[in-house]
């Protein structure tokens, strides 16, 4: 089934507050919905933008906003009552192995897209989440599977990178004659999504990443999210290796609302303004 284009009206039906800049609106309807696809949020009298679904059940659905740009400060603020528009949902998600050897690699607020597939997987997966402090590790208290935690400035867990939680686990496993791992899923800043990328592909390991780009339509028209040769919102946001591999753009450049391609430094600037 097609994922409507008119705005479905929501109203919050509860607001779960998140460390200093997170918040998490949640509503109470039905939404068909695969780990990694997202939907375009719409603030009457303010702008649309996308966000990707961060919780998920029979009955409601959520998503997490970090409070940093004009539209997520203000969705942030949003309270119980309040309406949103919603379209989709778009895009392609994880493909979702069954099986204990694999791999989550979450970075600051891309926890969020990985969350509702974390859900979904085995319970002894390996669970790697990072942020710049402890007051930015989204859902503390949420999942039953087992995390490793990292922070930039060693506030809680390994003082570093996910990466360095990464090869270590990959390492250990070759060590100890264990089963390799089947699949890497990551999300969260690009650099660390490219350095996870190679850390893969040095292991012989697929991994599956969600790309974050501006987008206007939500499914493929505008072309304001073109990544290389590939459209994030209608060919992603989620990419595997195969895609990755020939995907010039992926941490190199993005293009700005006007159309003119950067360098991500800028483009992420201007993203958070």
């Amino acid at each position: 089934m097609n994922a409507p284009q008119t705005p479905v009206m929501l109203r919050v039906a509860q607001k779960t507050i998140h460390g200093p800049s997170f918040a998490t609106l949640h509503f109470d309807h039905v939404l068909g919905f695969k780990p990694g696809q997202f939907v375009m949020v719409w603030i009457p009298g303010l702008d649309e933008k996308p966000y990707t679904i961060s919780h998920h059940s029979k009955t409601g659905f959520a998503i997490t906003i970090e409070a940093k740009g004009i539209f997520s400060k203000q969705a942030v603020a949003l309270e119980e009552g309040a309406l949103v528009g919603f379209r989709g949902p778009f895009g392609n998600g994880f493909d979702i192995l069954s099986s204990p050897d694999i791999a989550v690699v979450a970075g600051g607020c891309g926890m969020a897209p990985l969350a509702p597939l974390v859900d979904a997987l085995d319970k002894k997966i390996v669970f790697i989440h990072g942020a710049r402090s402890k007051d930015f590790l989204l859902y503390p208290e949420r999942f039953d599977t087992p995390r490793q935690i990292c922070t930039d400035d060693g506030s809680q867990g390994h003082k570093g990178f996910v990466t360095d939680l990464l090869e270590q686990a990959i390492l250990t496993r070759k060590k100890e004659n264990g089963p390799p791992l089947k699949m890497v899923y990551a999300c969260g800043p690009e650099i660390m999504m490219h350095k996870i990328f190679l850390v893969c592909e040095s292991f012989d390991i697929p991994c599956q990443v969600s790309l974050e780009r501006y987008m206007r339509c939500g499914f493929g028209v505008c072309g304001a999210c073109v990544c290389g040769h590939q459209v994030v919102c209608k060919d992603g946001p989620v990419f595997d290796s195969k895609q990755l591999r020939t995907m010039e753009d992926f941490n190199k450049t993005a293009l700005l609302k006007s159309g003119k391609p950067v360098g991500l430094d800028q483009y992420f600037s201007w993203r958070c303004q």
